[in-house]
């Protein structure tokens, strides 16, 4: 392992060589059985350093640091490109952890970061597939092999065992991690836990069962604090914004990466180059959400799931939307800032922005600039961004009751939108004083439907508003047919959803989703 310190037992049994022929037992067998690997040590140790060595290690050649199954961790020249799962099986000899689809849509390769915050430590499950090496800097992870006591295995393991929640094994160590991170969290809602992972062998009630039975013990904690990263010219860790700002403004060119879900996939998939690459894990000042009485300041860096929990109280729509992002381990990584710099005709939290008007703030150096989020998208694949300027944060009215969000997609977790329509109207009285409908999936960029819009305004709040509105959209799109939907298709659930949402807030009473009904009450 280059760049690695590994201290190993003087004798490959010495840990177990106290140990009775049962105890062994226990120990092993249960792991090769449920988690479909063969590990000859319960927990395989790397770096195991003192934080004296570490420290050394890491001021004079380290590019990274982080903590692993609680030791740490320093590595340095490493490459950008690297994803965590490749470091984990062909160099540090962690394979409990899994490969499949190597796109974040499986989750046999789940890990756990753990972090902390006012209430104690919290459990993040991540697709280690598509999280590049630079991104662990500062992490504390744990895999399948650590989550274990040194004489005990975890509940959740337990758990699987005893109720048979293990078929083939190739899946079972991410369904155990995901799992055990929302064991730690104490939250067992299993449909949205486990939908970001595939069961193949389809053994879903056995798993649910053993969800149902463990309980959190409170074992994974973080690391201690690490040293700084160092940085080389085709990998920058920024330690501050204004660093950040200063150093893109000189290489406008460099890929900027967060959470990595997307541009994992370029390396995972289309085995682009990314240099100079800018990791931007390390700015705490852009994972910031500031409140007022009428707004939320929400930093680009702020992840989607940190977006569900500050949104679910003001727009619970919007946040029940959100939950279809991705999976669990997608959300933990996927950033604001990213899913709508990427400026995707898809992307399904800019409609949603858009219809609450939102507005971005983008920074260049030390100038900073504000424009509706609409302005932002110009083009299929361009956007009102001047080179080394980058999303610093968005700026969300909170005082919107009227927001609905839809989400049309061929499965309901985990795919990508056919389309997306997200509709805020406000009423004086029975008639609309002023209407925001904006959509995704129906042009290059995520768009307002301005002249179906212009048809409401001033109209009753009717049946009869709708249907002429309906029409109107002919005048705001021309949809094109692909995998995902036809454009007659697109078209005709546009206009149903417009119907739809005026059931939704005239007629409440009528029951409209199969999935959420009690959003709207």
């Amino acid at each position: 392992m280059s760049g690695v310190t590994k201290a190993i037992p003087p004798s490959g049994c010495s840990r177990f060589s106290n140990r009775t022929p049962v105890q062994l037992c226990r120990l092993l067998l249960p792991i090769q059985l449920a988690f479909g690997t063969t590990i000859p040590l319960l927990r395989m140790r790397v770096n195991q350093q003192t934080e004296e060595e570490a420290t050394t290690r890491a001021t004079t050649m380290a590019d990274i640091s982080f903590s692993l199954n609680g030791s740490p961790v320093t590595l340095s020249s490493i490459d950008p490109h690297r994803t965590l799962l490749a470091w984990l099986r062909e160099d540090a000899g962690l394979v409990g952890t899994k490969e499949g689809c190597n796109e974040g849509d499986c989750g046999a390769c789940t890990v756990i970061n753990v972090t902390r915050d006012e209430s104690g430590p919290w459990c993040e499950a991540m697709n280690s597939c598509i999280l590049l090496m630079p991104q662990l800097h500062g992490k504390s992870l744990y895999t399948i092999e650590g989550v274990a006591g040194d004489e005990t295995l975890h509940p959740v393991q337990e758990a699987m065992i005893a109720k048979h929640g293990s078929q083939c094994g190739f899946c079972t160590p991410g369904i155990v991690m995901s799992l055990v991170a929302a064991c730690e969290n104490d939250e067992m809602d299993t449909d949205r836990i486990l939908a970001g992972n595939l069961c193949r062998c389809t053994g879903y009630q056995p798993i649910i069962n053993a969800a149902r039975a463990a309980r959190p013990r409170g074992h994974l904690v973080p690391g201690k604090t690490l040293p700084a990263a160092v940085s080389s010219p085709d990998c920058f860790l920024p330690a501050s914004l204004d660093e950040f700002a200063g150093w893109y403004e000189e290489n406008p060119r460099a890929t900027l990466i967060a959470g990595a879900t997307d541009v994992g996939l370029w390396v995972t998939k289309q085995f682009r180059q990314l240099q100079p690459a800018c990791f931007l894990g390390g700015l705490d000042e852009l994972c910031e959400i500031s409140s007022s009485e009428t707004s939320l300041a929400i930093g680009a860096m702020v992840t989607l799931n940190r977006l569900h929990a500050a949104i679910a109280p003001v727009y619970p729509s919007l946040a029940a939307m959100i939950e279809r992002f991705g999976s669990v381990q997608v959300r933990n990584n996927a950033t604001v800032g990213g899913n709508i710099a990427n400026g995707s005709p898809i992307g399904d939290l800019a409609p949603a922005l858009i219809a609450l008007g939102c507005r971005l703030r983008l920074r260049r150096g030390q100038s900073r600039r504000e424009l509706p989020l609409e302005d932002f998208f110009l083009d299929y694949g361009r956007q009102d961004r001047q080179p080394g300027e980058f999303v610093e944060s968005l700026l969300i009215k909170t005082n919107q009751p009227a927001l609905r969000c839809y989400k049309i997609s061929k499965r309901h977790d985990q795919d990508i939108s056919a389309l997306c329509g997200c509709f805020n109207v406000t009423l004086d009285g029975d008639t609309v004083r002023s209407a925001r409908l904006a959509f995704g999936g129906m042009a290059a960029t995520p768009k307002r439907a301005l002249a179906t819009e212009q048809a409401l305004r001033n109209q009753l709040w009717t049946h009869a508003a709708i249907v002429a509105a309906r029409n109107a959209l002919d005048e705001d799109f021309r949809p094109i047919s692909d995998m995902r939907a036809s454009h007659t298709y697109r078209m005709d659930a546009a206009r149903n959803l417009l119907e739809k949402y005026h059931l939704e807030t005239a007629v409440p009473d009528v029951a409209t989703s199969v999935f959420a009904p009690n959003l709207l009450t």
